[in-house]
This record gives structure tokens, sequence and C-alpha cells, in this order.
């Protein structure tokens, strides 16, 4: 009898929430939307993770926003209950935004140029809150030496770098394709040389 009643009371903790149906759909809604619109403002650079310090923000946050997402229900129906709210909302508004091209990209803002023609704009790097140092550990980690090899790198609204390798001119590229087809051509006549060469020793 005793065991009966600890699997009830066990399987009440775990099925019947500690707050109303209209609470649980409303809490993670109305924190979507207030993260949405934090990170909007903020959050280029803590989604770019650029330091350990972004890093720490963003686990953070997604800490100091647990309670106020699950109350004080722990209950296994009422955590489904909120991820289920919160995957709805997420699947409706990306739905609305995708019919709404306009719209969406007003709402995610623009990106950042922070190289342009191999030179730093000291006003993306100001306005994004980048150091020289922390732009240049992201040039080294998709393979730029020096700032003068790349083109322009762009901050995009999501966090990600888009950084284009800066290309020479063309009259530099047709000069080295003809070089290269000369230095071919000086290789073939060097073999042939040295063919004939032997040819006439053996002869």
């Amino acid at each position: 009898m005793a065991g009966w009643l600890v699997s009830s009371s066990m399987w009440k903790d775990i099925l019947v929430m500690g707050a109303p149906v209209v609470e649980k759909i409303l809490r993670p809604v109305v924190v979507y939307f207030f993260l949405v619109a934090v990170l909007r403002v903020f959050g280029k650079r803590e989604l770019a993770q650029l330091n350990p310090f972004d890093l720490v923000v963003l686990l953070s946050l997604s800490n100091t926003v647990q309670n106020a997402i699950i109350g004080n229900d722990n209950s296994l129906t009422g955590g489904l209950l909120g991820a289920f709210a919160l995957l709805g909302m997420n699947y409706l508004v990306v739905r609305f935004l995708f019919r709404h091209r306009r719209l969406d990209q007003i709402f995610e803002g623009k990106p950042t140029v922070l190289v342009d023609h191999g030179h730093i704009v000291k006003h993306g790097l100001s306005k994004e809150l980048l150091t020289r140092a922390e732009l240049m550990t992201v040039l080294h980690r998709q393979g730029f030496d020096s700032i003068d090899d790349v083109q322009k790198c762009v901050l995009e609204p999501g966090g990600t770098f888009y950084v284009q390798r800066k290309m020479p001119p063309t009259e530099k590229i047709e000069h080295d394709e003809v070089m290269q087809g000369l230095k071919g051509i000086q290789e073939r006549l060097d073999l042939l040389l040295q063919y004939n060469k032997e040819g006439r020793r053996n002869g």
C-alpha cells in the first residue's frame, strides 16, 4: 500500500502541472519576444562569441530566464507544454517573416562592414564594440594572415562573418598566365635541345 502511495505521488509530481495551462503558454511566448528584442539590440557580438565574456553572457542569459519560463512548475507535462509553446511561436514568427521579406530585413537589421578594400572601417568596429585584435582573430580563423589580403569583411546580423579575399588586378592575372605559358614553352625547348644533343652523341 505504501509503495502504491509513493508511486501515485511520484506520477502526480511528473504529470500534474503546478501552473495553469494559459500561464505555461504565455510565459515562454513573453520570454521569447523579450530575448529576440534584446539580441536584436545587443546580440551581434554575443552571437558571434568573439571572446569568453560573450559566451558567459549567453550561458548566463539562458539560465537567468529559465525560471521565468517554467515558473514554479517542475512537472514533466508543464515543461513539455512550455517547450511546445516556445517552438510553436518560433515556427509562426519564422513563417511570417519568410512571407514578408521586407519586414524580415527591417527586423533583422543591416550587416556591418568592418574591412573594405583592405582598410579597417573604424566606424564599423566602434559600432559593434570590436577591437582590432578581435577582428584579426576572426580573420586568422578564416585563413587570412593580414588585413591587406581582405577585400571585404562583414558582420552579418546573425553573428556570422563574411570575409572576401582580395583578388589581384586583371592585368596581373593575365601577366601571370602569360609568364606561366612562356615558362612551359621554355621547359619544352630545353627538353628538345637536350634530346637533340643526346641524339648527336649517340649518332
